[in-house]
């Protein structure tokens, strides 16, 4: 007889049946390094001879507790024997699994019955029913909520792997006997709620037998009671006030976790009898999995797993003809409630999965064949009747070379196969060239082809020796894919043939096409001294629009303090005379003056009749001023001084030539570069109004005497002479601002200048903001989609005040092709869809921003609405091709949507190069210039979609990812940040990487 002290730990064990496996369970207890434990067996109503069995052992071991219930289920017998239970910790333990020696020495000292209570757990091992052992189930962290939220939508941990204080157990009610199956996590999950901390060991110390028959075998009850379990569990996060919408949540919804049982549940059966419609037919609702295809044929293939015992994942290929007919089924359920395309996703994943456990593997699931193969003996690879999408791995020996994922169009003959090896995987020196009459025969064409390029190598000088060495390898790459067998039917012929009819299809569609003109940029000579410079700058007409509101108010600002009674006044800088006239009319006698000849000549016209206006050519710089002056007018003029010490030299000049008790006048703009913490001008120029009003107030003998300041400058007058105290005035600036106005200003606070970040800071990452619609009104259902004008303003103005740079499509290719580290701050604005609010509301505050956008066209569209939203309520008018033409020509770049707005994953292979290729077309002929980008509709996409991008001939193709676009990024798969319409204005800093930067 074995006797023992109080146990600190009790094993609660059902046994229904169980003779066959009760002894070696017990077993295991019995050899546990410590022997503190007490085990409290149940016999749940057993028709065989386990209660005999049990009372035999049990009467050798004084730590084996005997117990005996008509049958009622494993809940009710493991609460039966936790009320018999003597230890203050539990574990639950089924009569056919066991654990190892060391279970109870390694986990029973991280396990505590304190506040709150404590939990361990450790990872498991499944056995085959031939006793062989499958691969350790890793358990996951379960720290913090990430338990509440892994338990709500699972069962994280299995039933014999985690100890747990009675305390908690009993406190909690126990087990929930209504539950035939998945009693053990509706346990879990109310201990993660009520608080407790799960601690993993990170050993595999527990072994789960498999068996066929068992309770928890019975599909119908997994599902019924899953769903009991999530529904509790959303119940339990409402009450508790956790939110499932935060970025990085990482909640699932009640309705995908169900699915998820289901698929597993069907997956492990593998029934062919098994009635999946029936099935599903049990969940409340079938959730859209989109977003969830990794996630599922994990499940899926975990299921698989679980129902065929393999010894390594990549076994399941050798059963593939058994489990494929239950895979496609439950592919066709959840496609029939899901976004167009997640079925097919959902088997690229799982084909991924098998193959990346052995590369060496070939196979076909569905529509996905994968193909591997030894360079050094390639052989023709039929492709299969329901194949579009290959995954080809190379291998050159035992050294895997490199993989091809995209569209599949024909057989792989030996010469499909060694161009992509060539031009895909970029692995052609791998491949050997055959000494063989033929190769030789086509390296001797290739090499006649190209005799003016040997020609070249002698008669130029210079870098012969690599010129050569690359000539002869492009030969023998040619001569190698010439003598390479091939036939009508592969790869490389189908689709030259399916190509070749595309494009004969299409070019009537655009043979008339208006196109827009191409612009000519016209060199201009150097300009070569001050006066060039300035005479350049009038050869336009008012080129600072001189006539705006924005100007106007300033020079009203400005004569509101003009003294009365001035009898001879200076103005520096008059340009063409729009002040001067004014002014004349509030003084005696005038000079103006100008640096510009032409600027004078159009002042003398405009002052004609102006009997008290005198008009001259003057560098006011290295000129001396008219003195006794009672009043100088200097605006908008003096931040043009090289430096500091320029400007002090200028001022004292002005001082010099002002009679005792004249007066100075002088508006200038605030400019961030000398105002850093204020809204102010982006210009290069070395100071503005804040330098500007301090170098006159150190003037001897000046004096500020009143200003009116506003938000964008400053005006002062200045007198010389004694000043009481200096009076201020706070008034606004004219609106609207022009746009190259508007485009200069940094609004509020501290930022980052541009220049600055472009000189000090490098990135290899660039975020691509996705837009859809500016515009306040819409459907609720789409909100998300929709920013107000206002609030876009406000986000521009960010990005401005940060030092945010706008690249479009073409710029952005040619720096992630460059692979180098990028200067500054670059940020890149997409609009999809090209609604007429992007040309009402966006443009305009992206012009005023100095900020241009990738805008997305659905061509078919164009000059229609919206049609892809009419489920949601009034669709919105899209822009006309004279809209775009006229954006066009201002800056905006224009890329594809493709031309149905259908999401791409639905589309098949050649329907959609044919749809890429029309949308690019027609963009192409409106515009008259190269279109690099796609933007996919819905941002679906798959295996195939980027080589048939490429194929159509564009550059970059981007999806709805949310990252941002780094330089190892496929350029077909680029990932675009959503800004939300439903979000708030304080949450985009955070978006940007900048949380808690000034926005508004």
């Amino acid at each position: 007889m074995v006797t023992t002290a109080a146990p600190d730990i009790s094993f609660l064990i059902p046994a229904h049946n169980a003779g066959d496996t009760l002894a070696e369970c017990l077993a295991s207890l019995q050899r546990q390094t410590r022997s503190n434990w007490q085990a409290v067996v149940v016999d749940d109503g057993s028709s065989d001879r386990t209660w005999e069995i049990l009372q035999g052992i049990a009467a050798t071991d004084d730590r084996i507790f005997a117990a005996r219930q008509p049958n009622a289920g494993a809940a009710a017998a493991r609460n039966h024997a936790a009320r018999l239970a003597a230890a203050p910790l539990l574990c639950m333990l089924d009569a056919d699994d066991w654990v190892d020696p060391s279970f109870v020495e390694t986990l029973l000292p991280v396990a505590a019955d304190a506040s709150p209570a404590t939990i361990a757990y450790c990872s498991y091992r499944r056995v085959a029913p031939d006793g062989r052992q499958m691969q350790v189930e890793q358990a996951p962290l379960l720290a913090g909520n990430i338990a509440k939220r892994e338990f709500s939508s699972f069962c994280a941990l299995a039933v014999h792997t985690v100890v747990f204080p009675k305390s908690l157990f009993d406190r909690l009610g126990g087990m929930d006997e209504s539950l035939q199956t998945c009693e053990d996590w509706d346990l879990w999950l109310r201990m993660a709620f009520a608080g407790a901390e799960f601690r993993r060991v990170d050993e595999c110390l527990a072994f789960y037998r498999m068996k066929a028959g068992s309770l928890s075998g019975d599909p119908v009850k997994m599902v019924r009671d899953a769903i009991c379990v999530t529904s509790k569990a959303e119940a339990l996060r409402v009450q508790h006030g956790l939110s499932a919408e935060e970025p990085e949540a990482g909640w699932i919804t009640p309705a995908v976790s169900q699915l998820r049982m289901l698929a597993w549940v069907v997956a492990a059966k593998l029934d062919s009898t098994l009635d999946v419609a029936a099935l599903a037919a049990l969940l409340p609702e079938i959730p859209d999995a989109a977003g969830y295809e990794s996630f599922f044929a994990g499940v899926i293939l975990h299921g698989l797993q679980t129902g065929l015992l393999p010894d390594r994942t990549d076994d399941l290929i050798d059963a593939l003809d058994k489990w494929q007919p239950t895979f496609l089924r439950l592919i066709q359920l959840i496609q029939r409630h899901s976004f167009p395309g997640t079925g097919r996703k959902i088997t690229e994943s799982a084909c991924w999965q098998l193959s990346a456990a052995n590369f060496l593997r070939s196979f076909t699931l569905g529509n996905i064949q994968v193909a591997s193969v030894e360079i050094g003996a390639l052989s023709r690879i039929p492709k299969t009747e329901q194949a579009d999408t290959l995954i080809m791995h190379c291998f050159a020996g035992a050294e895997h070379v490199g993989s091809f994922v995209g569209p599949f169009w024909g057989d792989l003959s030996i010469r499909a196969q060694i161009r992509l090896i060539m031009y895909e995987m970029k692995a052609a020196e791998h491949l050997q060239n055959p000494h063989t009459l033929a190769y030789f025969s086509s390296w001797t064409r290739e090499a006649l082809r190209g005799y003016r390029a040997f020609g070249g190598l002698i008669i130029h000088n210079g870098r012969r020796r690599g010129r050569f060495e690359r000539l002869m390898v492009h030969l023998g790459r040619n001569a190698l894919l010439a003598s390479a067998p091939s036939d009508k039917q592969d790869y490389d012929a189908r689709l030259s043939d399916i190509l070749r009819d595309i494009e004969r299809r299409l070019a009537p569609l655009f043979r008339d096409s208006p196109q827009l003109p191409s612009d000519k940029n016209e060199g201009t000579a150097p300009v070569r001294s001050e006066e060039e410079y300035w005479e350049h700058i009038f050869e336009r007409p008012d080129p600072w629009n001189y006539v705006s509101v924005y100007e106007q108010v300033k020079y009203a600002q400005t004569l509101s303090l003009i003294p009365q009674g001035i009898d001879k006044a200076l103005e520096l800088a008059c340009a063409e005379g729009i002040f001067t006239e004014k002014l004349a009319a509030k003084v005696g006698r005038m000079t103006a003056t100008d640096i510009s000849q032409r600027a004078i000549d159009r002042a003398v016209e405009r002052c004609h009749g102006q009997d008290n206006v005198e008009l001259l050519v003057l560098d006011f710089v290295r000129q001396d001023l008219p003195p006794e002056q009672d009043l100088i007018v200097c605006s908008e003029v003096l931040y043009y001084m090289k430096d500091e010490e320029m400007l002090a030299a200028v001022c004292r000049k002005m001082a010099a030539a002002l009679k005792p008790g004249g007066y100075l006048v002088t508006a200038h703009a605030h400019i961030r570069r000398d105002e850093p913490n204020r809204t102010g001008f982006d210009w290069g120029n070395p100071f503005g109004v804040g330098t500007i009003k301090r170098v006159f107030a150190e003037q001897a003998g000046l004096a500020l005497e009143e200003t009116v300041d506003t938000e964008l400058y400053a005006i002062h007058r200045f007198r010389k002479g004694a000043v009481a105290s200096p009076a201020l005035r706070i008034e606004r600036h004219g609106t609207p601002l022009d746009v190259d106005v508007a485009k200069h200003v940094i609004w509020g606070p501290d930022g980052v200048d541009r220049e600055v970040a472009w000189t000090n800071e490098l990135t290899t990452s660039v975020p691509v903001l996705m837009y859809h619609r500016i515009a306040e009104e819409g459907p609720a259902a789409l909100q998300r989609f929709r920013t107000p004008p206002e609030i876009f303003r406000k986000q521009m103005q960010f990005l401005r005040r940060q030092g945010f740079y706008t690249v479009t499509a073409p710029t952005l290719a040619d720096l992630l092709r460059s692979g180098k580290p990028i200067q500054g701050r670059p940020v890149m604005l997409t609009f999809d869809d090209a609604y007429v609010d992007f040309l009402a509301n966006a443009f305009p505050i992206l012009t005023e921003n100095d900020f241009s956008a990738d805008v997305f066209v659905v061509s078919d569209k164009v000059g229609s609405r919206s049609d892809w939203d009419s489920a949601y309520g009034e669709t919105a008018a899209l822009m006309t091709w004279a809209d775009i033409q006229v954006l066009h020509q201002k800056g905006i770049s224009f890329g594809s949507h493709l031309a149905t707005h259908r999401p791409a994953s639905a589309i098949d292979n050649e329907s959609l190069l044919a749809e890429a290729m029309l949308s690019r077309n027609a963009l192409q002929s409106r515009l008259g210039g190269a279109v690099e980008a796609i933007a996919l509709p819905y941002g679906a996409t798959d295996f195939r979609v980027p080589g048939i991008l490429a194929l159509a001939g564009y550059g970059l193709g981007f999806t709805t990812r949310p990252a941002k676009a780094t330089l190892s990024d496929n350029l077909f798969a680029l990932p675009r940040i959503e800004v939300r319409g439903d979000r708030p204005l304080d949450a985009f800093p955070e978006l940007m990487g900048l949380p808690g930067a000034f926005i508004g």
